[in-house]
């Protein structure tokens, strides 16, 4: 009686752990993307720096996986933030500048008629992830709308591209300011209604996506935490060691660590990815200590990201991987994890097989970038591909007029700084990869510039 009366416990114990066990494995993971603005690789301490303190993005790191060879889909905000919502290149998107840079005319160039929002008819990861049954928060910059003036109801803000819970906010002077003293770029706000939307909806799965303003400009943090970074060898506002980007980027390290303690407090950091990344390069100087250029630069610099995915049931802590990835991937990737398919036009490919393999393959060919604009810093009209070890860069105005040095292509594994142009030097990689960039324009429909005297 007793033997059967053991048997049968065992076997209720042994029915519970499986049962416990496979939810477990169907269970949804919540999805927590931060995303900042203007920060380079070379900021991070995980990434090599030791006049920027992140301690907490770096345990980030430290526990999940990070990537060195991860791009932004363009080297400014808006194009790549709406790669990561509608996992499209801008190219293909005609959404291939900030919003809402003015269209003007310039010296041998004229922009093509871009688009300057982000068409509703387009699918966002949002609306998506919706669909899946998360619950579905946007908290911060926004930039996919034809202005900033951001409402409940205007069609093209996040509420109407699949977000139920919204907050939107400005740098500093571009909107209301924050409802906190001393939180010019609003990172206390942010943080504040994040962890609101993920305490709300800790019971189910969500996607909370935080946008920060910060660390983009006006350079503004509080003075003793200037002072602190000021004091440091090196420390120059116009250098790459910027003592108030460094201050202003202490303080959303901070904020990192106060959203990340809440999925502790709660118990659903174990079932919760974590993104950290940055939408395009510093703003500052072109010598980067790690890569050439920055901001609105197709150089390394500009586009090549500080990326960090924490994901406790699958990841290996302190993993690597030196596989070539871009924001675009990040539609293709939580749709899988859903268990939601994309439309056959989706440009990026799921990084699972990576998060499970840091070693493994994506069998990509290239990954590219397409700026048919006049930059506000000056920068002229460009486009580039990465294949393999190789990176192209075309010059449009000197392409359009048949100038001879129009093409720049860099071995990024041998040369990251991109410091030696081997165009002249290897004519069949260079003349392979403008093939490959003129037939990637045409499939994605890139618009292309025109000359003054065709208008």
């Amino acid at each position: 009686m007793r033997n059967g009366l053991k048997f049968i416990c065992i076997l209720i114990v042994i029915l519970f752990s499986i049962q416990c066990y496979s939810q477990e494995l169907t269970e949804k993971p919540n999805i927590l993307f931060i995303l900042v603005d203007d920060l380079g690789q070379h900021q991070l301490g995980s990434y090599g720096s030791t006049f920027y303190e992140t301690p907490c993005i770096d345990k980030l790191a430290k526990e999940g996986m990070k990537f060195n060879n991860a791009y932004a889909a363009a080297s400014i905000c808006s194009p790549t933030r709406a790669s990561i919502m509608t996992g499209k290149y801008p190219a293909r998107l005609h959404l291939t500048n900030y919003i809402p840079a003015a269209s003007k005319l310039y010296r041998k160039l004229l922009a093509p008629n871009w688009k300057k929002h982000l068409p509703l008819e387009e699918v966002t990861l949002a609306e998506s992830l919706q669909k899946a049954g998360y619950a579905t928060g946007h908290f911060g910059k926004w930039h996919l709308n034809i202005n900033k003036k951001y409402s409940e109801h205007r069609l093209g803000d996040p509420a109407s591209q699949g977000f139920d819970d919204v907050f939107t906010s400005h740098k500093p002077n571009a909107g209301s300011a924050s409802i906190y003293n001393e939180d010019w770029h609003h990172v206390k706000e942010i943080t504040e209604r994040a962890i609101s939307f993920i305490e709300n909806n800790k019971s189910k799965p969500f996607f909370c996506y935080v946008s920060h303003n910060s660390i983009h400009n006006p350079e503004i943090e509080k003075e003793n935490l200037v002072k602190k970074y000021s004091n440091k060898p090196g420390a120059k506002k116009s250098g790459n060691l910027n003592p108030v980007q460094a201050a202003m980027l202490e303080t959303l390290d901070k904020s990192v660590k106060t959203i990340l303690d809440k999925l502790e407090e709660l118990k659903i950091a174990n079932n919760t990815i974590v993104v950290f990344f940055s939408d395009n390069g510093h703003l500052g100087p072109k010598d980067g200590k790690l890569f050439r250029g920055s901001k609105g630069d197709l150089y390394e610099g500009g586009i090549r990201m500080p990326l960090i995915i924490k994901w406790p049931k699958v990841i290996k802590s302190s993993s690597l991987c030196e596989e070539v990835v871009i924001s675009n991937d990040f539609f293709s990737t939580f749709n899988e994890i859903a268990n939601v398919s994309s439309s056959s036009d989706v440009d990026g490919l799921s990084l699972l097989p990576l998060l499970n393999d840091s070693e493994a393959k994506l069998n990509r060919e290239a990954v590219y970038w397409h700026f048919p604009h006049y930059h506000i810093s000056g920068i002229a009209p460009q486009g580039a591909m990465r294949m393999g070890r190789y990176k192209l860069i075309e010059w449009f105005e000197k392409s359009s007029y048949g100038e001879t040095d129009a093409f720049e292509l860099y071995d990024l594994i041998d040369d990251p700084r991109e410091q030696k142009n081997l165009a002249d030097l290897m004519p069949d990689v260079t003349s392979k990869l403008k093939k490959n960039l003129s037939l990637w324009r045409k499939s994605v429909g890139a618009q292309m510039m025109t000359m003054q005297d065709e208008k």
